[in-house]
């Protein structure tokens, strides 16, 4: 092994330690190659330490749209907040996996049906 290719292990295994897994993927979009791969806070940084494994297109996504939940507020309870944060958190993630899911069941019906070919 060259010293290349020890580096590139080296750095292959750091991310694998970090994501915490010798199998990563995308929670959202399946993505595996653990190059891409990044932590997501749920409920976003500042509110809860739950994080889940996304590739950065995702990591983007579910980052923007955390922008649009409420600010926190000083005058309320911490765990009411943190647990509405990650509520909100997981309903983003979960809309973008329904729209996946629509997407592949589409895609497995328009596959499966007969042409008047497939009958010859």
């Amino acid at each position: 092994m060259t010293n290349h290719d020890n580096e590139r292990e080296r750095r292959k295994q750091a991310r694998l330690e970090r994501l915490g897994s010798n199998e990563p993927r995308c929670a959202t979009c399946g993505e595996t190659d653990d190059r891409t791969l990044e932590l997501h806070h749920v409920a976003g940084r500042k509110q809860d330490d739950t994080t889940v494994i996304l590739c950065r297109n995702c990591h983007r996504k579910m980052s923007d749209d955390q922008r649009d939940h409420p600010a926190p507020n000083q005058n309320s309870e911490p765990p009411h907040t943190s647990i509405g944060h990650f509520l909100l958190g997981l309903a983003d993630m979960l809309r973008i996996i329904v729209d996946r899911l629509y997407e592949f069941g589409h895609e497995l019906i328009r596959s499966s049906e007969k042409t008047p070919e497939d009958d010859k």
